[in-house]
């Protein structure tokens, strides 16, 4: 079974977040939460058994709908990093990932 980085940490539980979300926002279960923060229910079975950390973009989809601050819900799953460490490669565009135009415009340079 496979862990992410994050589960390592001793303190680390989403499913305190999780219950605490199901409570604030009067759910009966998992599959009420997914459809509210508008993901899969895998997705929360993941996170539950470990196999998923939660992502920025469902923090941010929690906030949305809960209001709640982005650190408030980073403290209720025991998430107590203060930095975030981001490779150099993050947030670059893959060389394939370039539009049409740009490939057809490169194409046409080679030719001439």
């Amino acid at each position: 079974m496979a862990h992410h980085a994050l589960a390592s940490q001793e303190s680390y539980n989403p499913n305190h977040l999780l219950d605490i979300l199901l409570g604030k926002m009067q759910l009966k279960n998992d599959a009420a939460l997914s459809r509210l923060l508008e993901v899969a229910p895998p997705v929360i079975s993941k996170i539950r058994h470990h196999r998923l950390p939660v992502g920025a973009s469902l923090l941010i989809r929690m906030h949305e709908v809960t209001g709640m601050s982005i650190r408030d819900l980073r403290d209720l799953m025991g998430d107590r990093r203060t930095k975030y460490r981001l490779s150099d490669a993050q947030g670059r565009p893959k060389p394939e990932d370039r539009p049409a135009a740009d490939k057809a415009q490169a194409g046409n340079a080679a030719h001439h």
